[in-house]
């Protein structure tokens, strides 16, 4: 039938209350949008929640970047904000920083993950949602999928692995992007991933081509910084993922096992401090406490022929109840020093916050010291 397009396109357009939550009339009205098009502009769709974000997922044939489903999702959120208005949901239309739509909805707001594949036999595929946070934040569990042999056993114990994958990394502050290859560049891959606020994982791809087109990506990131297109503060990205899993790919526990580990991640409230990530099931990806901490819903699908078997709430498992309490307490700690870094981020990272209106106000009381 052709390749098969899998897009995750998201947007907070209006929470319930405050941050926390999508209301369930915003759900319904992105459903029957979608609805209409199955069939048609369409596969297959599933609409789902991550805290106050909207999830719209879609299969197709039109290609990532398609005019016409950008366009669809572009209406759907201004549809949903038009509800949100009529509800004074909070920040209603957060998201939509653009006044009309231009043929891509990249650099207008929504967060997007797309990409293009030949369907295998099999096609576990995985989706990542995540609240509260940066697109930097899947820096760690994505590279330790694709290149850590102590998380993945298929590089170690499958000769299919030992090629390794190709990481496509952007420095989302120049606007650049650098294709580095594990395991063979993996110190110098780490020397920029380490550093999640600047250079971020966009794309991975296989390097063999035994089983997989080396052109065709296995996992795709958002990377949309909504303060580099607002050039204001407005809110933390709350990024999206999407992965492949099994037959040459690891298997789906080896993607799912980096999230065991409650990761320090930067957002939380205000998007201002750092704070593990939690791993959850769907219900329970409602952020409250200090507007947080970071959450990450994980749904996962089997593809036959572009429709969606699924979802299955893989995080909802109770081989994640460890993480989760791990998480609570590094939550608790991290709280306890309030405006102080590290939980606080560094000046260079709140200069992209409300802070600089606060220095502002101060900045004729400094004075020289001889």
């Amino acid at each position: 039938m052709g390749k098969i397009t899998f897009s995750l396109i998201k947007a907070d357009v209006g929470g319930w209350p405050g941050h926390s939550k999508v209301h369930p009339e915003l759900i319904k009205t992105a459903e029957e949008e979608l609805a209409k098009e199955k069939g048609k502009l369409l596969i297959d769709y599933h609409v789902t929640s991550c805290g106050d974000d909207l999830q719209l997922i879609m299969t197709h044939q039109q290609g990532v970047d398609s005019k016409d489903i950008h366009g669809l999702a572009w209406n759907i959120f201004e549809k949903a904000t038009g509800v949100a208005k009529k509800l004074k949901l909070y920040g209603a239309g957060q998201d939509m920083l653009k006044d009309a739509f231009s043929g891509n909805i990249r650099g207008m707001g929504p967060g997007i993950a797309e990409m293009e594949f030949t369907e295998r036999k099999g096609e576990p595929i995985i989706t990542f949602m995540m609240d509260k946070t940066e697109p930097g934040a899947f820096n760690l569990p994505i590279y330790r999928m694709f290149a850590d042999p102590f998380n993945t056993a298929g590089l170690v114990i499958d000769p299919n692995f030992h090629a390794g994958f190709k990481f496509e990394i952007w420095d989302i502050k120049e606007h650049k992007r650098v294709f580095m290859n594990a395991p063979e560049e993996m110190y110098e891959m780490l020397a920029l991933l380490g550093a999640k606020s600047r250079y971020v994982i966009k794309r991975v791809y296989p390097k063999s081509g035994e089983k997989l087109p080396e052109d065709e990506p296995v996992a795709v990131i958002s990377t949309e910084k909504l303060f580099q297109i607002a050039k204001k503060y407005i809110g933390k990205d709350d990024p999206v993922a999407v992965v492949r899993a099994q037959s040459g790919l690891p298997a789906l526990g080896e993607v799912l096992e980096p999230f065991a580990f409650p990761h320090l991640v930067s957002g939380w409230m205000r998007g201002s401090h750092n704070g593990p990530i939690i791993p959850v099931a769907q219900k329970d990806a409602m952020c409250t406490r200090f507007d947080g901490p970071p959450r990450v819903v994980a749904l996962g699908f089997q593809l036959a022929e572009g429709k969606l078997v699924g979802p299955v709430d893989l995080f909802a498992d109770v081989g994640f109840d460890n993480a989760r309490r791990k998480a609570l307490e590094i939550a608790d700690y991290m709280r306890r020093h309030g405006p102080f870094e590290p939980h606080r981020l560094p000046l260079e990272e709140m200069e992209y916050t409300t802070l600089p209106k606060v220095m502002e106000r101060l900045k004729d009381r400094f004075e020289k010291v001889e």
